[in-house]
């Protein structure tokens, strides 16, 4: 009789222990985002942690990013673009921690949806530069008006002009409705966040998979470099402060970047300089709309923003101005991308001829029309319109330190956003009636308490993965943008060749590379990086754009071919290996190591 091999699995949610002073944590999110039946399927699902976009834990309020994003990318797989074999992602907070679960579209129902996936996707493709072109407008439209929205506290009494006029209202009406309608807005951006993203992917998997199929053997990198080198908007803020420090450069305003964190010292010593008022008019040009730039991937409350806090791109444009000065080239290699990718993509079309080269051509034209949105989106998204969100959030928390609610502004991220409207109606009601509201006897200490939960929870790292995977993972979009693929998750429980100096991942950008490892878990640790180092960290933001010109290549714990941090380091022509699941736990800072991205292979050479 054989005896079946014992399936390796992921600690089931049950299993994973509180840690110490967060018993109690789960009543701190909505109900619908926790884990209710542990003895039931969804400790039998396998899920998967997205750190690549939530690597810290979540504060109540900050929910609402990974509730929205996650939801409206559902929405277009499902109910806009029928996309045959994938609907959309399940999400669950565990231990603080967004954990998603792909919904397949079972097979028979498959051939059925076909039809109208085309029909609405070749309709955006078809119809790509104008739809996009309205796109922006729309988007554009919602943030304006989330920046028309303010929140201020009420006054002592109503103005006379509103008894006069029969008004009729105190004006806590539109307090309230500010903050329903600032809700309101960033779904609605959120939503226009997906109608060209998920066709984005779409693209780069349809020529990706006509590829292999013509193609045996074809490599992914060298799918992924016949579309790079292409413009984006995402890299246009850390492109205009390389302009910025090399304007300084020539000017010779070098010697008032000397100290960048006295933003307004910095920028008075560069006025007073011969040509500073032309270095001052370029920097003023550049903060709209590219300063609306956080060094953090905007779905958290903390994130800083750029144009909040100067010192930030000053800071980098110090450090371009340092290496301009040694003669370094700090421009993306542009030219040698597009060089690369035209010689790969006429070596592989020679090898065609007939209805497969007339094929080709269509597939990578769309890939390479739609593949910048793929990136593009997050500045719109993530970066502008978040930040207004955060920005109009500390407004609206302001009016209640003001009443005595709670003690700073960013404690109103320990609350749901459900409570933040329970508390507003006390705050007005209190002031309606002259007495004291209940919110200032009662959220101190809850606050207090439920920060304590939140720092206990971000004592531990979260587990990559839940409960038993299935034999093949097949669904492509958690292959292509998260990296979650059979043979990662299989190295992720331990089935490599036991050689605990290596760490294998995703071959996600081309090179090999030597240095001293600096592991980074969080974008305030950015400042720590040094020239020629390796950049090790859970994921990487779009927005770490002036880092990569100060690092060799780059180590993530998630991430496939299409994350961001795949993305980006090709742009860069920086190594990268994604999708380590744990490199940023093993590897530790000043380590030596080999970053191979054409083998997705890491090397701990030295401690």
């Amino acid at each position: 009789m054989t005896v079946e091999p014992a399936v390796k699995s992921f600690p089931r949610p049950s299993e994973l222990p509180v840690p110490p002073g967060a018993e109690g944590w789960e009543k701190l999110y909505p109900y619908n985002l926790v884990f209710q039946n542990l003895s039931g399927s969804d400790d039998e699902k396998f899920w998967f942690c997205d750190s690549q976009h939530w690597p810290t834990v979540f504060k109540p309020f900050e929910t609402i990013g990974g509730e929205f994003a996650v939801k409206c990318l559902g929405q277009y797989n499902t109910r806009h673009l029928l996309i045959p074999p994938a609907n959309g992602i399940e999400f669950k907070i565990h231990l603080g921690y967004l954990y998603m679960s792909p919904v397949p579209v079972p097979e028979e129902q498959i051939p059925a949806r076909v039809p109208e996936f085309e029909r609405r996707v070749g309709h955006y493709f078809q119809n790509w530069d104008s739809l996009l072109e309205q796109w922006k407008i729309k988007v554009r439209a919602t943030i304006d008006e989330l920046e028309a929205l303010t929140f201020t506290s009420l006054p002592e009494m109503v103005p006379f002009d509103d008894i006069v006029s029969g008004k009729a209202k105190d004006g806590s009406e539109v307090l309230m409705e500010n903050y329903d309608r600032l809700i309101q807005l960033v779904y609605q951006n959120w939503q226009y966040h997906f109608e060209f993203l998920n066709l984005g992917y779409l693209a780069y998997l349809d020529f990706f998979t006509f590829a292999k199929q013509v193609f045996p053997g074809i490599p992914d990198q060298a799918i992924a470099k016949m579309v790079q080198g292409v413009d984006m908007e995402l890299f246009r803020p850390d492109d205009e402060l390389k302009k910025l420090a090399t304007l300084a450069v020539e000017l010779g305003l070098q010697s008032a970047f000397e100290n960048t964190d006295d933003v307004e010292g910095t920028l008075a010593r560069v006025g007073d300089l011969s040509g500073g008022r032309q270095w001052l008019d370029a920097y003023r040009a550049a903060q709209d709309p590219w300063f609306n730039f956080t060094v953090g991937n905007g779905f958290y409350g903390h994130d800083k923003y750029w144009i909040e806090h100067q010192e930030i791109p000053l800071g980098y444009i110090k450090d371009y101005i340092r290496r301009v000065g040694e003669g370094q080239r700090i421009l993306r290699p542009i030219a040698e991308l597009v060089a690369e990718r035209d010689r790969i993509v006429a070596e592989y079309r020679s090898l065609l001829d007939g209805e497969n080269l007339a094929a080709f051509d269509v597939k990578h034209g769309l890939a390479v029309t739609a593949y910048p949105y793929v990136e593009n989106h997050n500045f719109y998204i993530e970066h502008w319109t978040m930040g207004v969100f955060w920005r109009k959030v500390r407004e609206l928390s302001r009016v209640f330190v003001a009443a005595g609610f709670w003690a700073g502004e960013g404690d109103l991220l320990y609350l749901t956003r459900g409570e933040v409207r329970d508390a507003l109606f006390d705050l007005v009601t209190g002031w309606a009636v002259g007495a004291e509201p209940t919110g200032p006897s009662y959220w101190p200490a809850e606050i207090d308490r439920r920060r304590g939960i939140i720092d206990a929870l971000g004592s531990r790292r979260p587990q990559p993965a839940l409960n038993t995977p299935p034999a093949q993972i097949t669904e492509p979009f958690t292959m292509m943008l998260w990296g979650i693929t059979t043979e990662q998750v299989q190295q992720w429980l331990g089935d490599d060749s036991g050689d605990d100096t290596a760490i294998t991942g995703m071959s996600a950008s081309p090179g090999v590379a030597e240095g001293r490892a600096r592991v980074v878990h969080h974008a305030d640790q950015l400042s720590e990086v040094q020239e020629g180092e390796i950049l090790v960290a859970t994921i990487t933001a779009p927005s770490w754009g002036p880092i990569f010109g100060k690092i060799k290549a780059t180590v993530t714990d998630i991430g496939g071919m299409m994350s961001h941090a795949a993305i980006v380091c090709r742009e860069y022509g920086l190594p990268a290996v994604t999708g380590t699941g744990n490199g940023s736990t093993t590897i530790r800072t000043g380590q030596l190591i080999r970053v191979d991205g054409d083998a997705g292979r890491v090397e701990i050479l030295e401690d």
